[in-house]
């Protein structure tokens, strides 16, 4: 099934190569790192532009790398289904823009890592605090970048903030915040917005779904909760050809904290509607790190920490209209899956697959579609979850290193949005007294699990009935979050 390769000094020798190599690449990013910083010192944020047209509103930041390039990204929101209550340019509106610029500024400056970040265009606020909190938003959500690309960065020296320009100061007292009492819903096509969207139904009236960029899982899934294009905030993000161009030419690449980006833009959305509430669907396993005993963590701008860290700054720099929470912290990805099981409308629509997006499919060759395979498999008909994907995914030995990740038998997770090792060591069990029952023999990754995992790796019991009190559910919202979790709770 899982032969090994004869002869143990080959496989030492083997382990040697791969550390040297390791070890190598890691010295020359380092290198490439600390040279791009040297050559380009300095990235400037030079401004940014709110423009109204027909049908929608722009937004556009302008920034620069001093002897390298400009970029020019932009994002538009269609407004034409829209009832907009509050001036899409005003004080507030403009801070918030200003604030979203500095989020989208860390997909272009991570292209060299400059030590300086010269804020150019005159901004509404920032003080001190505000250095420390973007740093911070910059530092963790980075984590990853920082890992992968073999990159020692430290908290106080990888950025320097630097105004260049007084704050502009400006009396907002008579800008009156008009309230809708909307709640505003992201919607990313996955399983976990579709147990949201399910779980507030009974606000239907008042909700919004929130999109960036159309992909039609998203589509779908808002349309099979009975939420169409007029029940939509479509947005686009455009990114800058130049940052792709210099992808291609080999300068630093690699992750950032999206969801940020999505709170920033959700938040400009909730201003602009007049939206009270932004109603996001991360569970309690997003707080989980991507490395063990670190701060690396791919969903960190999903977690808890970033969710408070955000929320206070909402109610410091824009007042107190909009709430930013998740339904779904107080669960883990367990549960969440338990209930999608029964939402049976989602099922043909939902995709959570990063490769296949855009294609809207499953490509059945990478660990978040495995995770899925595996975090729904004990609450569906095993049949059921194979026809979804089209293949039965715990047959596919050329998983083994994602399955590995996502169980625990490596060092590292996944840099994916997936749940817990201890969720995932749950699910197998609860897989395999599916396939004993009906005197299956375990598929290939299985019984490798079961052959290889020590003993004391077992999963934690009592995972379907907890409840992470760590969260800012507001009170109006937790009678549906009371119903999921005595669903979710109780034993079969």
């Amino acid at each position: 099934m899982f032969g090994l390769l004869p002869g143990t000094f080959y496989l030492a020798e083997k382990a040697l190569f791969c550390y040297n190599y390791r070890r190598k690449w890691g010295f020359e990013m380092q290198e490439k790192y600390e040279k791009l910083r040297q050559e380009y010192p300095v990235f400037s944020y030079d401004g940014y532009n709110i423009s109204s047209h027909a049908g929608g509103i722009l937004l556009r930041f302008d920034f620069s790398i001093p002897g390298l390039c400009e970029f020019h990204p932009q994002t538009r929101i269609v407004t034409e289904n829209l009832k907009i209550l509050n001036a899409p340019g005003n004080r507030r509106a403009q801070a918030i823009v200003f604030a979203l610029g500095l989020v989208e500024a860390v997909s272009y400056w991570k292209s060299v890592c400059s030590p300086k970040f010269v804020i150019a265009c005159p901004p509404l606020f920032f003080n001190e605090k505000d250095f420390n909190w973007w740093k911070k938003l910059w530092f963790n959500g980075l984590g990853e970048f920082f890992y992968k690309n073999k990159i020692q960065a430290s908290f106080d020296d990888f950025v320097e903030f630097k105004l260049e320009s007084s704050v502009k100061e400006a009396d907002d007292s008579k800008e009156k915040f008009i309230s809708s009492g909307l709640n505003i819903i992201p919607v990313g096509g996955g399983k976990d917005s579709c147990v949201s969207l399910d779980l507030l139904a009974e606000f239907r009236g008042r909700n919004l779904c929130f999109t960036v960029n159309d992909q039609a899982a998203r589509t779908q899934t808002a349309a099979a909760a009975g939420y169409g294009r007029e029940d939509t905030i479509r947005s686009y993000r455009q990114i800058d050809p130049e940052l792709l161009r210099l992808n291609r030419e080999g300068f630093l690449n690699g992750h950032t904290p999206f969801s940020a980006i999505v709170a920033f833009l959700s938040l400009y959305c909730a201003h602009i509607t007049g939206a009270e509430n932004i109603v996001l669907s991360n569970e309690s396993s997003a707080n989980e790190a991507s490395v063990p005993g670190t701060q690396v963590n791919h969903q960190y701008s999903k977690s808890f920490e970033f969710e408070k860290d955000f929320s206070a700054y909402v109610k410091e720099h824009f007042g107190h209209h909009t709430k930013y929470f998740s339904i779904l912290r107080a669960f883990n990805e367990l549960q969440i899956a338990k209930r999608f099981a029964a939402l049976t409308q989602f099922h043909e629509a939902f995709r959570s697959c990063n490769v296949g997006s855009k294609q809207n499919i499953w490509c059945c060759e990478c660990s978040k579609c495995l995770f899925v395979y595996l975090i729904l498999a004990p609450f569906m008909d095993l049949e059921r979850v194979e026809a979804i994907f089209g293949q039965n995914l715990l047959d596919k030995e050329s998983l083994l290193e994602e399955f590995k990740g996502l169980t625990g038998l490596l060092a590292t997770k996944p840099f994916e949005c997936v749940g817990t090792v201890d969720e995932i060591r749950y699910a197998l069990d609860l897989i395999s007294d599916k396939y004993k029952k009906q005197a299956k023999s375990l598929p290939a990754l299985l019984a490798y699990y079961y052959d290889k995992a020590e003993k004391g790796q077992e999963a934690p019991e009592g995972l379907l009935a907890a409840y992470e009190k760590d969260n800012a559910i507001p009170e109006n919202f937790l009678k549906p979050v009371a119903e999921m979790y005595e669903y979710v709770s109780k034993t079969d």
